[in-house]
């Protein structure tokens, strides 16, 4: 199947990869022209401009956007709806705000151009692991773009199917997800995110814990001084806490048990933020993930260990850069 990559940062890049390496013919578009020419050469088709862009894509057209939320794709929508036609497509794969995507929806409805929004998870490790990936548009244009949802998704690899679960019920054990229409799909990315966030800040604290029980006030008989890396290490050799983040926190411990290359200043990528308001405009209470929303607030004006921790699972699964020691 033919479908364009708007933007070729960590992920868009990565996705356009994927992609090609899978059968797909991939039409790629940066604003950087270098990074354009280094994706041709790896066998896309490259364009100068979206006019050109949409140019070199076969109707109905397909164009996937992964640049980063708020004007930037804004912008990358406005230009391509005025050069796209009834029947084609446009993909939101950003971490953009569900509101937006249902504005999105109605404004290019009006033009006969589907809106598919699509909350992707992965980050620099999707071009071999594969994309989770959570889907929100018409049935009619998820249906057209099943086979690339297919191929940049992780499959079913080695995990097993859950207890009790039909086997043929749907996509989501392939790894990927129709949630529903315009914005669906963010909505479930933003929660997802949000719950990110509290595990990871329970992994910080409990590593801090830790990292405290060397100190001197405390009674000698009750000090420990204890080896981070090879607690993580051991937690993921069938512990119930075990996940991803903790194998990137095990990496992050071995390379630099002391984290001294973190500083602890911790970004949120607004998605946090937006399951707290979400929460808040549901009623529902939600106090560990606000809780770790606000500890990312604090972040930035004090650091402690579990802020590092939080800056090296950041910088594993996304290549989040966070400010250098002293920054």
């Amino acid at each position: 199947m033919q479908m364009g990559m708007v933007g070729l940062g960590r992920m868009g890049g990565n996705m356009a990869e994927r992609l090609m390496k899978n059968g797909h013919k991939v039409v790629v578009y940066d604003r950087n022209a270098e990074t354009v020419a280094t994706y041709a050469g790896k066998g896309a088709t490259g364009a100068a401009s979206i006019a050109d862009f949409v140019s070199k894509l076969e109707k109905p057209r397909v164009a996937w956007v992964m640049v980063p939320c708020g004007a930037p794709t804004e912008q990358s929508i406005k230009d391509l709806a005025q050069h796209m036609e009834p029947g084609d497509i446009i993909i939101d794969g950003g971490n953009s705000y569900f509101k937006d995507d249902i504005r999105h929806s109605a404004e290019l409805a009006t033009k006969g151009i589907d809106f598919v929004d699509v909350g992707t998870s992965g980050g620099v490790w999707g071009l071999e692991r594969g994309y989770c990936m959570m889907v929100g548009g018409p049935n009619n244009a998820v249906s057209k773009i099943d086979p690339i949802l297919k191929t940049l998704a992780p499959g079913m690899g080695d995990v097993g199917r859950t207890p009790g679960r039909p086997a043929g019920k749907g996509t989501a054990e392939d790894g990927y997800l129709h949630c529903g229409p315009a914005g669906a799909g963010h909505f479930v990315k933003m929660v997802h995110n949000g719950i990110e966030y509290g595990i990871m800040q329970a992994y910080a604290e409990g590593f801090d814990i830790f990292k405290g029980a060397a100190n001197k006030d405390l009674p000698e008989a009750q000090r420990y001084n204890l080896d981070l890396s090879e607690i993580a290490e051991v937690w993921r050799r069938g512990s119930v806490v075990g996940s991803w983040l903790l194998d990137l926190t095990a990496m992050a411990l071995i390379e630099n048990p002391s984290l001294s290359n973190y500083s602890g200043f911790v970004q949120d990528s607004g998605e946090g933020r937006w399951t707290v308001m979400a929460a808040v405009e549901e009623g529902v209470p939600a106090d560990v993930l606000t809780a770790s929303l606000y500890t990312r607030f604090r972040s930035r004006q004090e650091h402690t260990f579990a802020e590092k921790v939080l800056s090296a699972m950041r910088h594993k699964f996304g290549g989040h850069i966070e400010r250098p020691t002293g920054g």
